[in-house]
């Protein structure tokens, strides 16, 4: 497992049986442990390590990386939920925010709308070359009719057609 930049023990983590931070930590165990405080816009986040929790240091975006997991955990500023809020979100190890159920079911109507525009365009263009191939052909009607009739017009003043 790499290793974490920790530091020394938090107060938080000599708490005493009764609290939920003592709970995760010697029952649960779970290997992260993240308090976010929302009227503050501050995150603390705990790795177990042994049998104790280390207070995690962020990194240069601000951010907590759980390397287990290829995520990092941290505070974004942004509109969810039509409002404008720190948020506590995930990015990857690359640095990308990761989208939201919501994000992705978004992301996802706007390819489809484009999808659905683009195949309209299509069926547009597809019309237009049916509607000019339909004129091409009108003309070139119109072209022979109007041969056949100058055809038949030499014909009743006694010219051959064929040999002019």
């Amino acid at each position: 497992m790499a290793a974490r930049n920790v530091t020394k023990p938090h107060p938080r983590e000599k708490q005493t049986k009764a609290g939920k931070f003592w709970v995760y930590e010697q029952a649960i165990r779970i290997p992260f442990y993240a308090i976010y405080e929302v009227d503050k816009a501050d995150i603390e986040v705990y790795e177990l390590v042994g049998r104790h929790y280390q207070r995690m240091q962020p990194n240069t975006a601000g951010r907590y990386p759980i390397v287990e997991m290829g995520v990092e955990l941290g505070i974004w500023q942004g509109q969810y939920f039509n409002q404008n809020l720190p948020w506590l979100r995930w990015w990857n190890a690359e640095g990308n925010l990761l989208l939201t159920g919501e994000e992705r079911a978004e992301q996802e109507r706007q390819r489809a709308d484009l999808e659905t525009q683009r195949a309209e365009l299509e069926a547009q263009r597809a019309n237009q070359e049916a509607q000019r191939a339909e004129l091409e052909a009108q003309r070139a009607e119109a072209e022979r009719l109007q041969k056949e009739k100058l055809a038949a017009k030499l014909r009743e003043l006694g010219i051959n057609p064929e040999i002019l």
